[in-house]
């Protein structure tokens, strides 16, 4: 198994980060052009990962349908940082922390239009830490 630790700058912005270059590069690598696992791990409370398509309005309308279900508001017992970011904390039922994608012939196995996404909705942390492992097939 190899792997690699991302970090990702997201700065004060809460939002969508396209991680899919960055795996890509990795999955062919780690590879050597044969076939595998990518995973792919956000270690943080208040992030995920998700298989999102990028572009079009579609992370505005992602962000959108997450402050509805998730109001950013004084409701949540967890009360520290920013408004709403108890909010943040309730992430994880709606947004995995993990994913897995398959590896074929050195690449990423996904739809035309599907990336690999870091969900961030945390105006807190100005950084992010991704881990990137290959399981070789």
């Amino acid at each position: 198994m190899r792997s690699l630790e991302l970090e990702v700058r997201t700065g004060r912005d809460r939002g969508f980060r396209d991680l899919t270059p960055a795996c890509a590069r990795f999955a062919s690598e780690a590879s050597g052009g044969g076939d595998g696992l990518l995973s792919v791990f956000v270690p943080h409370a208040t992030a995920g990962i998700v298989v999102l398509e990028l572009g079009a309005g579609s992370e505005m309308d992602a962000m959108h349908a997450l402050d509805r279900l998730l109001p950013r508001d004084d409701r949540w017992s967890h009360r520290h940082g920013s408004p709403g970011h108890g909010a943040d904390h309730v992430l994880p039922l709606l947004v995995s922390p993990s994913l897995t994608v398959p590896v074929i012939g050195g690449h990423l196995a996904l739809g035309t239009w599907q990336s690999i996404t870091l969900v961030d909705p945390n105006e807190d942390n100005a950084t992010r830490r991704v881990r990137l492992s290959f399981l070789p097939g």
